[in-house]
């Protein structure tokens, strides 16, 4: 794990290389490489000049084994606690063995990669825009567990390890990782690195910690300092605003490790963050967020397009926001587009989406102009279909209306390339139907992208009847290309995405019918960790859009149609006038576009009396899209776990400290048996929907998991 090559100079080099893996992670294997390693170190010492870590792999060292922190329970404490102190006991020893030690970076070092760079004395790293820095663990419920709290904290103060480094788990480029702090010195290439390192352990023999020198003080002093105490008690208040009182402890135990470790000596402070990272690691949350920001994640990016044709120029149907956003990160992602529209000036308008992208990153030093104007240059708008001749892929992205997109697909079928993969935006109409509005129905996929484009890391790919593998493979390599997270899914009215969410909002509107103050809705669905609040939500996505959903799937049901108790006060605000934002008014009032309060004529639905406990409101939104998702699994709609899960997540905003929907059912108090009996309690006060589905209560009985 750890070769051992000593220079006549006397500078030892240090080669990160973990034969079993394609990056280093901090294995069984690599602890005890570690140990030896600072043990050799510590008795060959007289004969040792310096020390240098390098990385035989494409980066440094990719962090924490997530094998591992994903499988300690409540009972493990103590072996998790003792784990942490062994590490952080190598560190220490590093840093404190008396001669100079050096980390340098090839590539990218997170986690506990930057725990280990920052237990070494000096940091070099080649000047690679690929090169990223920084602890991600809060995004995974975790907090760096081998001094990185401490460590941030004594090298940067509290306010810039805090906001900058920590509590968002943010990645930084090599140069900006260099002006905070956290890397000392850039060099041009790899080969660069170990020159520069030598030379700087010639330079500073006596090398030692800053915290290790008497009188150190912490950049900005302490907790009790008083600038910084007066400033100190907006964090957890901004924390918990932040947070909406939704359950993920991680920014909780990073800003108590952060402020109570700067209280302390160094010793002391290293135990402090062991005992916060232990109460995390053997939590049921920071499995969750692991399994599916990690794993999930890599099994829904991970799928093999095989060898398909390149992508050329790609051709968007429809300016509008979901076309002229599509457009743009076609562009982003160097392809050619053709943005057409019915006309010239609505194609302009929509090119000015990307004009605005483009600009804003700018001026945010995220995009040179240079850049910006390259990127704008793919795009060609048009209203003549002769414009998408010999395109690689077409992308429709018009009004949600079956006849229109069939015109749409027939203007261009005869013009683009003979195998031209034929897309649909559509977000629920099937794709078999749409599909019969062109020759090539093999060719013909969903393509189901989120709003706002630019942002929203997923794409739905729905497979209708009739399409082919090979149109699936290349659907696939588009969202590769565009450096988005795929999900594949077969044809349904609503596919999985738009199905499940509509349950969601259907229920926090039923809640109103029943007589819940709206304001409880919007406070339940905010602690359930949801990222808005569900009527706020609504009006984001307009009230029409579910309407005209509902009645297109009441026709196509005919006598199976189930009314909702959420239609009738659907059916009333936009009867009022407040078909949502974009209108105007809403669940919420708007001044000029922007949102100022919730209406307050929806006090109207208030029942005196009604007296509905908190937790089954936050429950009632998780179960009903859980339950949901159970079915589009059991009719073959979702195909796997981990793109329900990935998908509820990334592309419909199930909170993440749950895992997604089908990990909320597993890590379930009682796991799916107790799921079952709270699902039956749920169903007895609310409503059959909420009845288990038969695949749930045949995995109960069975005593499996949703895997």
């Amino acid at each position: 794990m750890i070769r051992w090559d000593r220079e006549d100079d006397g500078i030892v080099v240090l080669t990160l290389d973990d034969p079993d893996r394609a990056a280093n992670t901090m294995t069984a294997a690599y602890v005890r490489g570690m140990e030896e390693t600072v043990t050799r170190l510590e008795a060959e010492r007289e004969q040792i000049t310096g020390v240098v870590f390098v990385s035989a792999k494409k980066s440094f060292f990719a962090g924490g084994d997530l094998d591992s922190l994903r499988t300690p329970g409540p009972d493990q404490g103590a072996a998790s606690f003792a784990q942490a102190a062994t590490v952080k006991a190598q560190f220490r020893r590093l840093e404190t063995l008396g001669r100079p030690v050096v980390a340098a970076l090839n590539g990218s070092a997170l986690g506990g990669g930057l725990e280990l760079a920052l237990a070494c004395h000096h940091r070099i790293a080649v000047d690679d825009p690929r090169l990223e820095v920084g602890f991600p663990e809060v995004t995974l419920g975790l907090l760096p567990g081998a001094g990185g709290v401490v460590r941030t904290v004594r090298m940067l103060g509290l306010v810039t390890a805090l906001t900058q480094v920590l509590l968002r788990g943010r990645r930084h480029r090599a140069t900006a990782a260099r002006d905070l702090g956290l890397i000392s010195a850039l060099v041009p290439s790899a080969d660069d690195l170990l020159p520069a390192a030598r030379e700087w352990i010639r330079a500073n023999p006596g090398a030692t910690q800053p915290w290790d020198v008497k009188g150190f003080k912490i950049p900005g002093g302490t907790p009790s300092t008083p600038a910084l105490a007066t400033m100190l008690p907006a964090f957890p208040a901004n924390l918990r605003r932040e947070l909406k009182n939704a359950p993920y402890p991680a920014p909780r135990n990073i800003l108590a490790a952060a402020v109570e470790g700067a209280q302390v000596d160094i010793d002391t402070a290293f135990t402090i963050e062991n005992r916060y990272f232990v109460e995390l690691v053997t939590g049921q949350i920071s499995k969750n967020m692991i399994q599916a920001f990690f794993f999930d994640l890599n099994a829904a990016n991970a799928r093999d397009v095989g060898d398909v044709p390149p992508i050329g120029k790609v051709g968007v149907l429809g300016a509008g926001m979901m076309g002229a956003a599509i457009a743009y990160v076609c562009a982003r992602a160097g392809l050619d587009v053709v943005l057409k529209d019915v006309s010239l000036e609505a194609a302009h308008r929509g090119l000015g989406y990307s004009q605005r992208l483009v600009a804003e990153a700018v001026q945010r030093n995220r995009l040179t102009e240079a850049a910006g104007t390259e990127l704008l240059s793919r795009i060609s708008p048009a209203d003549d279909p002769a414009a998408l001749s010999g395109a690689d892929v077409v992308i429709e992205a018009v009004f949600e209306d079956t006849a229109l997109k069939h015109k749409v697909f027939a203007e261009v079928e005869e013009l683009v390339a003979p195998d031209a993969l034929l897309c649909s935006n559509t977000s629920t109409l099937p794709i078999t139907m749409l599909a019969e509005g062109v020759r090539r129905q093999a060719d013909f996929v969903g393509l189901h992208f989120f709003s706002p484009v630019d942002r929203m890391p997923l794409v739905e790919v729905i497979r209708g009847a009739r399409t082919s593998d090979e149109t699936v493979r290349r659907a696939l390599a588009v969202v590769r290309r565009l450096r988005k997270t795929p999900i594949v899914v077969n044809d349904s009215r609503g596919f999985f995405t738009s199905r499940v969410i509509g349950t969601f909002t259907n229920e926090a509107v039923a809640m109103l019918a029943e007589g819940v103050p709206a304001p409880s809705i919007e406070q339940a669905s905010s602690q359930a960790g949801y990222p808005a609040p569900v009527l706020q939500l609504m009006d984001e996505l307009t009230l029409t859009l579910p309407q005209k959903i509902r009645r297109e799937s009441a026709a196509a049901a005919g006598d199976a149609w189930t009314p909702h108790p959420a239609d009738a006060v659907i059916d009333h605000l936009i009867d009022a006038g407040r078909p949502g934002r974009s209108g105007g008014a809403g669940f919420y009032d708007y001044e000029n576009g922007k949102r100022t309060h919730l209406w307050p004529g929806l006090a109207s639905y208030a029942k005196p009396g009604v007296t509905i406990p908190f937790e089954d409101l936050k429950e009632r939104m998780l179960f009903i899209e859980a339950i949901e998702s159970i079915k589009c699994l059991d009719e073959g709609v979702l195909t796997s776990v981990p793109d329900a899960n990935v998908g509820s997540i990334l592309g419909i905003g199930y909170p993440g400290w749950t895992g997604g929907v089908l990990q909320f059912i597993n890590q379930y108090q009682g796991g799916l048996p107790g799921f079952v009996t709270r699902a039956r309690e749920l169903a007895e006060r609310y409503g059959d929907r909420f009845t288990p589905p038969r695949l749930l209560l045949e995995k109960a009985e069975r005593g499996e998991r949703f895997a």
